[in-house]
């Protein structure tokens, strides 16, 4: 049994981690393009550079977390160590130096953000491997799976809702400023909930034999030929290039669309709440409906709160109850898929050792990480090179064509994507019911004999 301590550490450490993500992942375009005045195609170009280098340096971290062997376990050291140097960079990219200007504005924001992704990746990977090695039991996986999914969407929810007025208070009337003390609150948080998280949550499941050291060539074949782990991926892509694609356009929706800027913070203040709700009620829907009709709901919910987005804008656009109503909607869907994509990447750490003999939690983690980044790289670069080919000009009143791109990106892509993840889902991924049952008791099997 996990304790009550050590599951609330966990989510602590995810909070202190979530918020150091999300103000990158919900202020850094519009900081980029708004604050420092970078142009937006040269920003999504600079997402989707710096993604290409995770291909390789994602996997490679994975390879060596299981590649780790040490008294403190092969997470918790490289955990700590991530986190370090993550927050010291997200304080550097969120700080302008006073001499730099240009192009060499631009190498300095170039060289951060490359060196945000693979700091990130030395955390955040470790992070989540260590759910399938906290319990082998199906029923408490999803309930520590879920805590801390729910710590980290508290971080988004209260970064999403008051981290504009925020940053207008810490720059007294200086944008830049303001997000430069924000990244210095953030980045001590962040420390302080992994030191909890490090020292009070201890693998508890390991192998009856520690998997064979593996090379980066090996990594890469081990997410290859695992046709469950590829399925996964297929899926989780899509996603998070929804979530990823709608949480960076909003602000300049409903900014520049609606003309009320106030409105961004009530649909991610309603919309974060509900994605915590669904997280929450995700292990209780699993049991008495199976996963696959939660799954079905995960997918349907995303296309139904957009939809009532884009029928809200025509009649009554400027309606915050609506706008919260369609946030609401469309993240009830996005908290279940939160809950279950952990749970299934874990599941599939079992498929793993089930077919090929060999666990590799941090390899086949890793993929999470790197979805999650090239998610937002390739969102990244769809939002610059669309708001550039529309014709959008920081902070002036936008052309038809710009509102036209930025509504198609908040809400028409978001519903294609959200369809392909379930048509994806349907159609590859088979560990549910009887299957995945018959698996873990194949596991619990051999490893009685191997003893």
């Amino acid at each position: 049994m996990v304790s009550l301590k050590m599951k609330l550490s966990y989510g602590l450490g995810a909070l202190g981690k979530d918020y150091a993500c999300a103000i990158v992942y919900i202020f850094l375009m519009y900081y980029f393009t708004d604050v420092l005045g970078l142009a937006p195609a040269f920003v999504g170009t600079l997402f989707l550079v710096a993604r290409m280098w995770d291909a390789v340096n994602d996997p490679a971290m994975g390879m060596v977390v299981d590649n780790t062997r040490s008294k403190w376990g092969k997470f918790r050291p490289w955990i700590l160590i991530g986190t370090i140097l993550n927050a010291i960079t997200v304080v550097g990219m969120f700080t302008k130096p006073e001499a730099f200007s240009g192009k060499s504005l631009y190498i300095y924001i170039s060289i951060m953000y490359i060196l945000w992704g693979m700091t990130y990746t030395v955390m955040d990977i470790p992070f989540w491997s260590m759910i399938p090695a906290l319990s082998s039991d199906k029923k408490e996986r999803e309930e520590i799976a879920v805590v801390p999914r729910i710590f980290a969407s508290l971080a988004w929810l209260s970064l999403g809702s008051f981290g504009l007025p925020l940053i207008a208070f810490l720059g007294k009337g200086n944008e830049g400023r303001g997000f430069s003390m924000l990244s210095l609150g953030i980045a001590a948080v962040f420390i302080f909930t992994t030191i909890l998280t490090v020292t009070n949550v201890k693998e508890q499941v390991k192998s009856s034999k520690n998997s064979e050291k593996i090379n980066l060539r090996e990594a890469f074949k081990l997410i290859l030929k695992n046709d469950q782990l590829v399925a996964l991926i297929g899926t989780v892509l899509m996603f998070n290039l929804m979530a990823q694609i709608s949480g960076g356009v909003a602000i300049y929706y409903f900014k520049y669309v609606i003309g009320i800027e106030n409105l961004f913070s009530v649909f991610v203040g309603f919309s974060g709440l509900a994605e915590i709700g669904s997280l929450m009620a995700f292990p209780i829907l699993s049991r008495k409906i199976g996963r696959k009709k939660v799954f079905f709901l995960a997918c349907a919910l995303p296309v139904i709160g957009f939809l009532m987005l884009f029928i809200f804008g025509q009649i009554a656009p400027t309606n915050g109850t609506l706008v919260a109503i369609a946030g609401v909607v469309a993240k009830l869907g996005s908290g279940l898929t939160l809950g279950i994509s952990t749970v299934m990447l874990a599941d599939v750490v079992d498929y793993g050792e089930f077919k090929f003999g060999s666990r590799n939690e941090s390899v086949i983690f890793s993929v999470q990480t790197l979805l999650v980044k090239t998610a937002s790289a390739v969102s990244g670069w769809l939002i610059g090179m669309g708001l550039s080919l529309v014709g959008y000009i920081p902070n002036v009143a936008q052309t038809a064509s710009a509102v036209m791109g930025i509504k198609y990106l908040m809400i028409v892509f978001p519903i294609l994507l959200s369809i392909f993840g379930y048509v994806i889902y349907r159609k590859y991924y088979k560990l549910n019911g009887e299957y995945y049952d018959e698996i873990v008791e194949a596991i619990k099997v051999k490893r009685q004999v191997e003893i």
